[in-house]
């Protein structure tokens, strides 16, 4: 599915042309799906506001972000994408993954039209979908309007986070109706370099060789820096829960829930965390997913199920399909939504361990018989 863009929302978000909503027509992002799965327009979940358009990155300081290691000489990755999203067992569906594999040029830039460049995005909803949608259409746009992108790319993606987050407060404002909340995962290829910032707990897991790297933690408020952090702004943890309520520490929206966000902060925290690495030749794909794939898969399960999966048919849509059914046969209970990113347009190749030495001693016994037969050869 090289080249081809996609906003998911539905269980299947293929159409019958094999292809949905393409975001650079009019309609993109402005429409929902009904019970039926019918598509009908969305309210003010995603209205575009005007006073909001020409964004410039917020002073913040980047200093939780993580670098992995690197190795290799300079590498182009080949991307290639696909998605697959099932409302699994809920009632309802609340996931949303945007699939961009030429960034810069769907949304009218000209900066890094020479290199690769691409977006990828998960939104998982909770108390309705609204939020999700929400920061689907508009955290990306929040990115490449900003004066300073792609020059201080993790330091605009970290402030398109937070601007998203109150936009939505904005919105919220004006519709009451809106109020819900979302955890999100974007993740960005500008040439080698490949940038992740998530709040909550989605995951992006990338794969180096068969070993599986990490490119996301889950935002879970019992985790001992995220408790820290929710204490110190009056909020607390119980039973797993920030303030008895929600089962992530950090999130888009629920303004509405008291004691979780105001103008000033508070313990639910918008701000990602985020990632960088360069990709090297070693790197072969990275899978993104909402929490109902990590409930049910190890990050290094994982990747070694996709990895046969692409080293059978070498394609990423079927890959996140794969996904998406294996999690639903080991009963998921929650929404499924996966997009497999590939970096090469081999598939991966059959790993060989080398041969460890063995090394060879004799023991004082054989060395005294050698010596004796020595010693008789000799006579």
């Amino acid at each position: 599915m090289k080249g081809n863009d996609e906003f998911g929302c539905l269980d299947n978000p293929i159409t019958s042309e094999g292809k949905p909503p393409n975001p650079r027509t009019p309609s993109f992002g402005l429409q929902s799906p009904t019970t039926d799965g019918v598509l009908k327009p969305c309210k003010k979940s995603l209205v575009r506001y005007p006073s909001l358009v020409k964004s410039k990155a917020l002073d913040i300081a980047i200093g939780n972000g993580y670098e992995v290691e690197n190795r290799g000489a300079e590498f182009t990755p080949i991307i290639r994408s696909g998605a697959w999203a099932d409302i699994g067992f809920r009632t309802r569906m609340e996931d949303v993954y945007l699939r961009i594999d030429d960034f810069t040029h769907d949304y009218g830039l000209k900066k890094c039209a020479d290199v690769p460049n691409a977006f990828y995005g998960v939104f998982d909803g909770h108390g309705g979908k609204h939020a999700a949608d929400f920061a689907c259409y508009h955290l990306p746009r929040f990115i490449v309007e900003d004066q300073n992108f792609p020059e201080e790319i993790e330091r605009v993606v970290a402030s398109a986070f937070l601007q998203t987050d109150t936009a939505f407060a904005e919105a919220c404002a004006l519709d009451s109706a809106l109020a819900s909340g979302a955890t999100a995962l974007a993740a960005l290829v500008l040439g080698r370099m490949l940038v992740v910032a998530n709040v909550g707990d989605c995951r992006a897991v990338l794969c180096r060789r068969g070993k599986a790297i990490e490119m996301s933690r889950d935002h879970k408020p019992n985790c001992n820096r995220e408790r820290k952090r929710i204490e110190a702004l009056g909020g607390s943890v119980y039973d797993g829960y920030l303030n008895g309520q929600l089962n992530v520490a950090r999130a888009l929206g629920d303004w509405h829930i008291e004691g979780m966000k105001d103008a000033n902060g508070g313990p639910l925290s918008a701000e990602p965390e985020l990632m960088t690495a360069d990709l090297t030749e070693e790197d072969e794909f990275i899978i993104i997913g909402c929490d109902g794939l990590w409930d049910v898969f190890r990050s290094q399960n994982a990747v070694d199920f996709a990895r046969r999966r692409l080293q059978e048919h070498n394609d990423p849509a079927m890959c996140s399909k794969d996904l998406v059914d294996e999690a639903l046969k080991r009963k998921s209970e929650d929404n499924l939504t996966v997009v497999v990113v590939c970096f090469q347009s081999n598939p991966p190749p059959n790993l060989v361990a080398p041969r460890a030495r063995v090394r060879r001693s004799f023991s004082a016994e054989g060395l005294r018989e050698l010596q004796s037969l020595l010693d008789g050869l000799g006579n």
